[in-house]
């Protein structure tokens, strides 16, 4: 039955390569010793990981769990940003709250069981006299998956909603203000007028950012503007795929000016690289923020899905090693580093403490069978168990079923030449 707690994970192949003990402390990893050399008074509390690897848990730092799966309910077109926001819109007075609720814990529950055990959703502030039907379910829905997963909920106004309903949402219990001001005619305004927001309420906030190839340079307003904030609010930049196409020299100052202010930048690597670049049929740039230059200066970094299988993304499999594994190819960094982002890197984005086997980490883990890290981003085999606060509550086991061979073998080429020569 799950939940069920952990006392000792035992022979794990870590990150690093190395076989090891890892014994936990209820939610907390108290040692990490040579592999089967841990004393063992809780036998029903040891998890035997041979043949797995050991990883930090996931954490997704930016979904929408209010829009997942309504890929085939709303049916779009394969198209841009501005194409998915125009049929996302054209759908959103049809869904009511269970709706929302419904899709959202399925999504929820899918991250979970692939190794997501923190989650921060942006929640659509919808049009209309009832614009709260999102905010209301995923709030419920939080409630409802405490225990196990972490859920912070993040407001999304349309561009000009009033302040007051964008308030109310907060009042309501999201967690964070939001909002999308590069699509704003006026986005440095925008910026402004939600960072206020945020300011007046005390809280953090975490913005989609320049979410274009081109276009205005909304985060050089936007780290202006929070640089004298206090140290605990949160200040996230998301997308941020404009700063990939920048000259060197403007990046630099931008950068430098992101890691004075403490900004932290989440990249969306199967979300973006679907929606851009589609008005560039030749040399098409890639749909990625400045990776390499934005963790090479220090700045946070950490990576998610965003949508899936909705307007904005027809594919996703809520599995962070999918995301991973696009890192790697996509964005060019190391088997090591595309794991960190999505996992303690996202959950420095999202000020948790860090997890994985290291004395005093969150007890927070996915194990995934396979031999090595690489190999498992590359299979990513769905036999994995998933740790929350130093209890399993996920499992999910994998059982093949291949034909024998036949007995007697085909012929080789060369026979088979042989034979049709003879007839």
């Amino acid at each position: 039955m799950l939940p069920h707690p952990v006392s000792v994970l035992r022979g794990a192949t870590l990150v690093d390569g190395r076989t090891a003990d890892v014994v936990l402390d209820g939610d907390t990893v108290a040692r990490v010793l040579p592999a089967r050399t841990a004393t063992v008074t809780d036998a029903a509390g040891v998890v035997d990981l041979d043949g797995y690897v050991l990883l930090p848990a996931a954490a997704e730092p930016h979904a929408h769990l209010d829009k997942a799966l309504t890929w085939d309910m709303i049916n779009p077109p394969f198209g841009d940003l501005a194409a998915a926001i125009e049929s996302f819109h054209a759908y959103q007075e049809r869904l009511s709250e269970d709706d929302i609720y419904g899709r959202a814990r399925d999504a929820a529950l899918k991250l979970l069981r692939t190794g997501t055990t923190a989650i921060r959703s942006h929640v659509n502030l919808l049009p209309g006299e009832r614009p709260y039907r999102g905010v209301d379910a995923l709030v419920r829905l939080r409630d409802d998956l405490a225990g196990l997963i972490d859920l912070e909920l993040v407001a999304l106004p349309p561009v000009g909603m009033d302040d007051a309903t964008i308030e109310g949402a907060l009042d309501r219990g999201l967690d964070l203000a939001g909002g999308a001001p590069h699509l704003a005619d006026d986005a440095h305004d925008e910026t402004r007028r939600l960072l206020a927001i945020a300011e007046r309420r005390g809280i953090g906030v975490d913005l989609h950012t320049d979410e274009a190839l081109d276009g205005p340079v909304t985060m050089r307003e936007f780290a202006r503007i929070v640089r004298g904030w206090p140290e605990h609010l949160v200040r996230t930049a998301g997308h941020s795929v404009r700063l990939g196409t920048l000259p060197a020299d403007e990046l630099a100052e931008v950068i430098a000016e992101l890691v004075e202010a403490g900004i932290g930048v989440v990249s969306l690597p199967i979300t973006n690289l679907y929606l851009q670049g589609r008005q560039h049929p030749v040399a098409t740039p890639r749909g990625l923020t400045a990776l390499r230059p934005l963790i090479d200066a220090g700045v946070i970094v950490g990576a998610g899905a965003d949508n899936v299988r909705d307007p904005f993304n027809p594919l996703g499999r809520s599995d962070a090693l999918e995301t991973a594994a696009l890192l790697v190819i996509a964005g060019h960094l190391g088997l090591e580093e595309a794991w960190h982002l999505v996992s303690n890197g996202a959950r420095d984005i999202m000020r948790m403490p860090r997890a994985g086997a290291e004395p005093g980490a969150a007890a927070e883990f996915v194990a995934v069978r396979g031999a090595s890290l690489g190999a498992v981003i590359a299979e990513a085999s769905v036999d994995r168990i998933v740790i929350h606060s130093g209890r399993i509550v996920a499992r999910s086991t994998v059982h093949y079923q291949i034909a024998e061979p036949t007995t007697v073998p085909a012929p080789s080429r060369n026979e088979s030449a042989a034979l049709i020569g003879k007839g």
